[in-house]
């Protein structure tokens, strides 16, 4: 895990912008004795509030409040969805989608998974496809609500389960369905996935900070996402 001071992307008087790395929590877990973004941001500085969560597998931007007034501010961006997010998200399909609206209930389940059902919260989510590539597509999510695992199952029910996604029906992705020809595995090897979690990344977040000033920041893709990317755009 890098310094907290390392992955800051933005910060002023009110807010901290970081992007997150994957595999830690957004906040306390099952396990308290594992590291999360809050208990680290709360060694940076004295009284911060994480204004939304990202899964613990995904990573990218995420904001933070270095106080009780900003932390008000941009909830009510939240609640009044003026604040937009988008994540980019391969998915093991190759499917063009176009301003394509999914508007599914998302019903929270008490294993900490979720289901569409009409019984669940409202969620809205749009996606467009950045490129398509020979094994997957590059996609851009922009979710109007925030319900839980929301991109994830939206994209399911569509049938563009993201790579690695096996609570969802997604697939991995090996270099030998991208590279059949001349692909050699090493004796006695298992050969292993391009990437090992959901590929789901939060890219960019745009508000209006305390002045009222519109702030957009984007988070770069974490070594793993890039690999991917770059193979996709290699052999496709």
């Amino acid at each position: 895990m890098k310094d907290f001071k390392e992955i800051i992307l933005f910060e002023d008087e009110d807010f901290l912008l970081i992007n997150k790395p994957y595999g830690i929590s957004t906040l306390d877990d099952r396990d308290i004795t594992k590291q999360n973004i809050l208990r680290m941001a709360r060694v940076y500085c004295a009284d911060p509030q994480v204004c939304h969560r990202l899964d613990k597998e995904t990573s990218g931007i995420l904001a933070i409040a270095k106080n009780p007034a900003a932390y008000r501010h941009l909830s009510m961006q939240f609640e009044n969805r003026e604040v937009v997010k988008i994540y980019h998200a391969v998915s093991a399909t190759k499917q063009k989608l176009d301003n394509k609206m999914v508007e599914l209930p998302i019903l929270a389940l008490k294993d900490g998974n979720v289901k569409i059902d009409r019984e669940g919260k409202p969620a809205s989510t749009i996606f467009n496809t950045l490129k398509v590539y020979d094994n997957a597509s590059l996609i851009a999510c922009f979710p109007i609500t925030g319900r839980m695992h929301q991109i994830r199952i939206h994209l399911a029910t569509i049938g563009s389960s993201i790579l690695a996604d096996s609570l969802y029906g997604g697939k991995e992705l090996f270099l030998s369905q991208m590279k059949s020809k001349n692909f050699n595995l090493k004796k006695d090897t298992d050969e292993q996935p391009i990437i090992k979690r959901v590929a789901l990344h939060a890219h960019s977040l745009s508000f209006k900070i305390m002045n009222g000033t519109e702030l957009t920041t984007q988070a770069e893709y974490p070594k793993d996402f890039g690999v991917l990317i770059k193979l996709l755009e290699k052999y496709s």
